[in-house]
């Protein structure tokens, strides 16, 4: 039988509410390029990345949280600095950091052994950039990602890995993961440090309390009284309410470092909770990216502030080591269709469940190619 000619996908057709995505049955399957994989996505995660990009709130010209236009988008935004990169995105998108999925086809250089091979995509791809430092895309916003049946990826950022979690579980891994262990890894944290993270129910935040209680950190975790236990369950030795006076609940200076994903104007107290040598890692500003801080705070007690995007190697193939070592496990709140990405998306901006949500685009009629010389010929 012949690979599908087209695919089910969520489209992204502009910057905009939640009506720019539109669930197509008539998509292009892509085709694997030299040194590229094609997989048959098993599961997708929902992640902020996804409303920030779709509504543009990466542009310079939107200063208020994520939720102030998450479901309607913004009036005015300047389309040309809308992106992680910077340069004006291309429609129609398929947006999905994260991809788990199975390796159907390979692209010429790609050996044909890696057909089969359950894998996960690193999101903050090097490949197309050459390797170039502090330069990366990402996957979903400067090319298309997993909100579909099938998905190209480099062979080289695409990981094999053996566990037996579901797809669901490790579609939850790349975006979330990633960015919380790029924090820690850049932060330089270790056993023993005091780490406080904010936003500690969501993804990153959650991958965050787990990652660094896994480094022998104590972690201290800001949520709502709500999520608290749940957020402990994961491995948090304490919790803080997140409308709390920090400095006074936490302590001034008692901090090694601070794990930030919300922004907004608790950027100054934050700095107050560092040791003198401190670390203040950024990875995210849903509550709004501008901030007023003392710098007598920051250069009197040699803080360092780190901006946390571009991800080394190490960080990615570090993850799978931990998945293969179940020495880490996402919590997966509640999966969707991916026919309902919207609905999706509005439970993720409703903030009500701890963890991740998932996307699973319907199963593949059988069976086609398994490689690449079969995919020439049904062309």
């Amino acid at each position: 039988m012949a690979m599908p000619q087209t695919m089910e996908a969520a489209v992204l057709t502009g910057h905009g509410g939640l009506d720019k995505l539109e669930y197509r049955t008539d998509v292009p399957v892509p085709q694997p390029t030299a040194g590229e994989v094609l997989i048959e996505v098993a599961a997708a995660g929902v992640n902020n990345t996804d409303v920030n990009t779709r509504i543009g709130w990466y542009s310079k010209a939107v200063s208020t949280g994520t939720n102030a236009g998450g479901a309607a988008g913004f009036e005015t935004i300047t389309a040309d600095d809308a992106t992680w990169s910077g340069q004006e995105l291309t429609f129609p998108r398929i947006q999905g950091a994260d991809v788990c999925g199975r390796i159907v086809a390979v692209g010429d250089g790609v050996p044909e052994s890696r057909i089969g091979e359950r894998v996960l995509v690193r999101n903050m791809l090097r490949t197309y950039v050459d390797y170039r430092p502090y330069e990366c895309w990402t996957l979903g916003s400067e090319c298309d990602g997993g909100f579909a049946q099938f998905a190209v990826a480099p062979s080289r950022e695409t990981h094999a890995v053996d566990c037996d979690w579901s797809d669901e579980e490790l579609a939850a891994v790349p975006c979330a993961y990633s960015t919380a262990e790029n924090m820690l890894h850049r932060a330089g944290v270790g056993a023993g440090d005091r780490v406080l993270v904010t936003g500690a129910s969501g993804g990153v935040g959650l991958a965050a309390v787990q990652l660094a209680k896994r480094r022998g950190a104590t972690v201290i975790a800001v949520c709502s009284p709500a999520k608290a236990e749940q957020v402990r369950a994961q491995g948090a030795d304490e919790t803080v309410d997140r409308g709390a006076d920090l400095v006074q609940d936490v302590g001034a200076r008692s901090l090694d470092a601070v794990l930030d994903v919300v922004g907004g104007q608790q950027a100054s107290r934050l700095l107050e909770l560092l040791r003198p040598g401190g670390a203040l890692a950024i990875a995210g500003a849903i509550d709004g990216p501008i901030a007023e801080i003392d710098l007598r705070t920051v250069y009197l007690n040699d803080l360092r502030i780190l901006g946390c995007t571009f991800q080394d190697d190490e960080v990615f193939e570090n993850l799978v080591t931990y998945i293969e070592r179940n020495e880490i496990h996402p919590v997966v709140s509640a999966t969707y269709a991916l026919a309902d990405i919207a609905r999706a998306q509005e439970d993720f901006l409703a903030k009500k469940h701890t963890g991740k949500l998932v996307l699973v685009p319907p199963p593949v009629p059988p069976a086609g190619p398994t490689h690449r010389h079969d995919m020439e010929a049904a062309q």
